[in-house]
């Protein structure tokens, strides 16, 4: 008798890698083996009856395309081990990362003592002194600001571009349109609270010079090449290594090198201003640490460096004078310090774990793409094919294209309901300051917003793109995938019964 199609597909995932065969799944009637796959019996042909108890689903699969992902599915744990050479590189690389922080605490002798907190005025902090000269060392750069009062990353590079622009320069991003939270910043749609205050308001002009191909490519070469992109009052070039809300490639730090060293061959007086945002620690080096043509370089301490324990905050690192006039542009020129507010600590043990958790991080987006690849959705970076090259990553975020809002709300409602905090609310969509479309967070997180726990976000906007990072053991993720794929089940059960 055929049972009904109530596909467990949580439970395929459990099964052993060992039961697996390729593309041919049955279905089986016996009570003892009742809401289970199997794959085709060991020595049947595809011609030959199929013993009893088991039903050809075969013919199901082919001729509904929308059944399509269940064809060729693996367990978790097959695909984890064929993911294991890639998770050991990883974690090579996080070993590297770790000695570097911990050769630049020994460098500048970090004790207990950096730990005291310091109010008011917030003059003579000598635990806040070291953290920017760790960040400094860290990054290879002449000075660094690592402060919580930065409300956000954006709240960082928006306080580099006001400190360094001034009436009349014109700013040039040469990586496409920025991230949403930087439009109302520069200009490109009014601010949501009417109150103005944006580069254009100032004066400061904008252009962008667009991917090639256009929203899908990689820097457009060609015209860095060529240098006439360059107008006399272009004053800084944004470059934004991450990919933001877009369906293109994040920026590897090879190509943010070259990108720096071309503007400079035109232009020497240029500001090459990078957004590392997301990005900290996933490549052997920073882009600062290699090429001393980039003047400047933000980020925030709810990403990657804050190691999932910084409360808030951001940094900057760069050229001193222009670091300098950044920190001018957070407080007021004349006024130095900052209290720290007992966050000394969290900050520099966020630091030192920082290595591990964008391991974890990065493993974790290796197992969403190579799973939801298989269940058929178009992923980038792409998955890891066994025995070829890993994808190149450059952040820790996984895109996923899910191709309907209601895909998305049921992916983020799988991340909220194996998230650690407020896993019983339900994400819906909706207007969050800086972003001009409808977004959707799933982040039940200790730290509000803090995109190195595990999380996931997409505006509800073509091609309705769900963003995934995060996640403090790689594991975690195995979690939400079996709740997701739970979801498409239930989906897909009506479809299939018929």
């Amino acid at each position: 008798m055929f049972l009904q199609a109530d596909f467990r597909l949580r439970r395929l995932f459990q099964q052993p890698s060992s039961i697996w065969k390729k593309k041919q799944l049955y279905w089986t009637d016996d009570s003892r083996q009742q809401r289970r796959f199997f794959c085709k019996p060991a020595g049947l042909l595809t011609k030959q009856r199929v013993p009893r108890g088991c039903l050809n689903l075969q013919a199901t699969l082919n001729s509904d395309p929308a059944l399509e992902y269940r064809k060729g599915i693996m367990s978790i744990d097959s695909i984890v081990e064929e993911l294991s050479p890639y998770f050991i590189e990883v974690d090579r690389r996080t070993e590297y990362h770790l000695g570097r922080v911990l050769q630049t605490f020994r460098k500048h002798r970090l004790g207990q003592h950096h730990f005291a907190s310091i109010n008011g005025y917030g003059h003579g902090d000598l635990g806040r002194d070291i953290l920017d000269a760790v960040y400094a060392d860290l990054f290879g750069t002449e000075a660094a600001l690592v402060r919580t009062q930065f409300f956000s990353g954006t709240h960082a590079i928006a306080s580099c571009l006001f400190g360094v622009l001034r009436p009349g320069d014109e700013m040039l991003s040469i990586s496409g349109a920025p991230y949403d939270t930087l439009e109302e910043v520069i200009g490109l749609r009014p601010s949501a609270n009417g109150a103005g205050g944006s580069l254009r308001d100032f004066g400061i002009r904008y252009r962008q010079l667009e991917l090639d191909p256009p929203g899908v490519g990689r820097l457009d070469w060609h015209a860095l090449a060529k240098g006439n992109i360059f107008m006399p009052n272009t004053r800084l070039c944004l470059l934004q290594r991450s990919r933001g809300y877009a369906w293109r490639p994040s920026i590897p730090v090879e190509d943010v090198v070259r990108a720096a060293r071309l503007i400079k061959s035109h232009r020497p007086d240029m500001i090459v201003f990078v957004d590392n945002c997301y990005g900290e620690f996933v490549e052997e080096f920073e882009p600062t640490n290699i090429c001393q043509d980039i003047d400047l370089m933000a980020g925030s301490l709810i990403k990657n460096p804050g190691g999932t324990l910084a409360l808030g905050g951001g940094y900057v690192v760069g050229r001193a004078p222009l670091v300098a006039a950044a920190a001018n542009r957070l407080a007021a020129p004349g006024v130095h310090g900052g209290a720290t507010y007992n966050l000394n600590r969290v900050n520099f043990q966020g630091l030192f774990l920082a290595p591990q958790m964008v391991g974890e991080a990065l493993k974790g987006a290796m197992l969403v793409a190579r799973v939801l690849h298989q269940l058929g959705f178009e992923v980038s970076p792409a998955p890891v094919h066994v025995g070829g090259d890993a994808a190149h990553r450059t952040d820790i975020i996984q895109a996923v294209r899910l191709g309907t809002p209601e895909m998305i709300l049921a992916f983020t409602n799988a991340v909220q309901k194996c998230s650690p905090v407020s896993a019983y609310i339900q994400p819906t969509a909706g207007s969050t300051p800086g972003y001009e479309d409808e977004v959707v967070f799933a982040d039940g997180t200790f730290m509000e917003g803090s995109t190195l726990e595990l999380s996931a976000d997409g505006p509800l906007r073509e091609p309705y793109v769900v963003y995934a990072q995060g996640g403090t053991h790689w594991t975690h993720w195995v979690h939400v995938l079996r709740e997701f794929c739970a979801h498409l089940e239930q989906h897909n059960a009506s479809t299939i019964a018929r």
